[in-house]
């Protein structure tokens, strides 16, 4: 009874264990290549999948675990990021640099990933570095520092359509950095400080011709400006003074013709006229300092026909 009580148990575990290689559970975006008597048989997918144990085995690959090597039977099918070491390179005018790269790519083909390469990773590796050193070898610093993204573009289609073969997926490429020698570096800085200095000095003269320019055309827009007052005033002042003598004619001729109405035609009035500028003259003489003003009457006889005439106009009257 003891005997056949420790055969079923016995029995019991081996189905067990049976049982436990011949269930194989896959997570999702996973897979493995199964082989039976060390040929490929099957590439399971994710979820329940059953296997012959001891017949059946799953096929154990060179993957990439946190940057490092390691084997492993699980394929990864999701998209993975390689953070490649930093490399020397030779640019086309003779500089060496450091360059540090990421790479993303995807195993869309775990056949051709486990039988076409021995070891994916440091395949991948080994043609990035390759590549990315014929890449730079054929460009000038210069460039190279300015063209990190058709850098990119060239190393991945390099990559995809190499690596087409492994069954890998080259998503994208990027350039961490890229480190020129110090001695490249602080040539580079005294450029760029070369540079913002002209640029500066060429903005500066800019702004002078600028405020020239635009203080020169101040002056001569003000100059334009007092011409063209003083013109204004010019012809306002000899408008002015043309109404006043038209003034002063009309108010003389109003005066004559009163005068001539007030003498009659018998008597002239310009001797009425003129004897009282003479007499508005001697009180002005009488009236002024007398030690510096000498009066010397051009034509006498003419002035005493004209204090006549006013004598005789009073005697008419």
């Amino acid at each position: 009874m003891d005997i056949t009580l420790y055969f079923f148990l016995a029995l019991a575990l081996v189905a067990i264990l049976i049982v436990k290689k011949a269930l194989i559970i896959i997570p999702q975006s996973e897979t493995k290549i199964i082989e039976r008597l060390g040929r490929y048989y099957d590439t399971l997918g994710a979820g329940v999948n059953f296997i012959i144990p001891f017949i059946d085995s799953a096929k154990t690959i060179v993957v990439l675990n946190h940057g490092r090597y390691s084997y492993s039977s699980t394929i990864d099918l999701r998209e993975q990021v390689y953070d490649f070491p930093s490399q020397n390179v030779i640019t086309k005018d003779n500089i060496q640099m450091e360059i540090n790269a990421l790479l993303y790519f995807q195993i869309m083909d775990p056949y051709k990933a486990a039988y076409e390469i021995n070891n994916l990773p440091n395949a991948i590796e080994k043609l990035t570095q390759t590549t990315l050193r014929n890449i730079i070898g054929e460009m000038e610093l210069d460039e190279t520092l300015t063209s990190r993204d058709t850098i990119n573009t060239k190393l991945r289609l390099v990559l995809d359509d190499a690596t087409d073969k492994w069954g890998v997926k080259v998503n994208r490429v990027e350039l961490q950095d890229i480190t020129p020698p110090s001695s490249v570096l602080t040539a580079m800085e005294k450029q760029m400080q070369a540079e913002r200095n002209k640029r500066a000095q060429i903005l500066t003269s800019e702004g002078e011709k600028a405020a020239e320019i635009l203080a020169s055309e101040g002056e001569k827009t003000a100059m334009i400006n007092r011409a063209e007052a003083a013109k204004q005033q010019a012809i306002l002042t000899a408008e002015g003074e043309a109404q006043a003598r038209i003034r002063k004619a009309e108010a003389e001729a109003q005066a004559i013709e009163l005068i001539t109405q007030a003498v009659g035609k018998s008597s002239n009035p310009a001797n009425y006229l003129l004897a009282q500028k003479y007499i508005q003259m001697l009180q002005e003489l009488a009236t002024g300092d007398k030690t510096k003003t000498v009066y010397l009457p051009y034509e006498a006889t003419n002035l005493m026909g004209s204090i006549g005439g006013i004598k005789d106009l009073f005697k008419s009257e």
